[in-house]
């Protein structure tokens, strides 16, 4: 079984906004993308345009309803990824040393020439955040694009997730968590962030930042605007056709 390390020098993870999150899937697009072009083994794909299609995703975006105590419902999008758990299940219940997690900044990851694909750490992961790829015959998972946050090789506005630096809505934020001072951490602070299912005890790094109510009457027509006539009576040439016809 693999061990974890007693403290990492950094916490590296991810802020979601759930007040900004559109649902486009961007993300979702973009970590596909990089995943399957750089980093170990491609994320494949099973029957992409078949009747029954399948394929590895590192991150997904799921949407519910929901009805807030007061104020008319809400549509919320919840993207989910690998949380980089502090006490990670998927790292200790690994029998080759696979799953890992390092002590340099806190990211979860797989050494896909070890994994056997026995799909343990699927099962110990509550979040349901890893993949096996059929293809690969390994497990896949985000990585937070190791390969990009130290590329020093690219701009330093890109050195961040692929999935960040794609966000129309500014709704991904990445930093160090670990660091108080970090403008995540702030942001942490200030929105009451929160973990994700924190019953369970795994002290995940990344942080969801709550829906703010939205102060909407129930009984607002968006619409009705748009649907009032412009004028009550018609003038010109249309004015005279109206009250022609009236006549007939």
């Amino acid at each position: 079984m693999t061990t974890l390390p007693e403290t990492s020098a950094k916490k590296l993870g991810l802020v979601i906004d759930l007040d900004t999150c559109v649902g486009c899937h961007a993300c979702v697009v973009s970590c596909k993308g990089w995943n399957t072009e750089n980093y170990g083994a491609a994320l494949s794909d099973q029957d992409p345009y078949g009747a029954d299609p399948s394929g590895t995703f590192l991150n997904r975006v799921h949407s519910y309803e929901v009805q807030p105590e007061t104020g008319p419902a809400q549509l919320i999008h919840f993207p989910k990824s690998c949380l980089h758990c502090e006490d990670a299940p998927c790292v200790t219940v690994c029998p080759t040393g696979a799953s890992y997690k390092r002590s340099e900044d806190g990211i979860v990851l797989v050494n896909e020439d070890a994994c056997i694909g026995c799909g343990l750490c699927a099962w110990a992961c509550p979040y349901g955040a890893r993949e096996m790829d059929q293809a690969a015959g390994v497990m896949k998972k985000c990585t937070l694009c190791v390969d990009r946050i130290y590329n020093e090789n690219l701009p330093e506005e890109d050195r961040v997730p692929s999935c960040v630096r794609t966000c129309p809505s500014g709704a991904r934020h990445f930093g160090d968590l670990g660091d108080e001072s970090s403008e995540v951490s702030q942001l942490v602070a200030a929105r009451g962030g929160m973990d994700l299912m924190p019953e369970l005890g795994t002290k995940p790094v990344n942080k969801y930042l709550p829906p703010r109510p939205k102060d909407v009457p129930a009984d607002l027509d968006i619409l009705a605007p748009y649907l009032e006539p412009v004028s009550g009576t018609q003038k010109g040439f249309l004015g005279w056709l109206d009250k022609a016809l009236e006549k007939l």
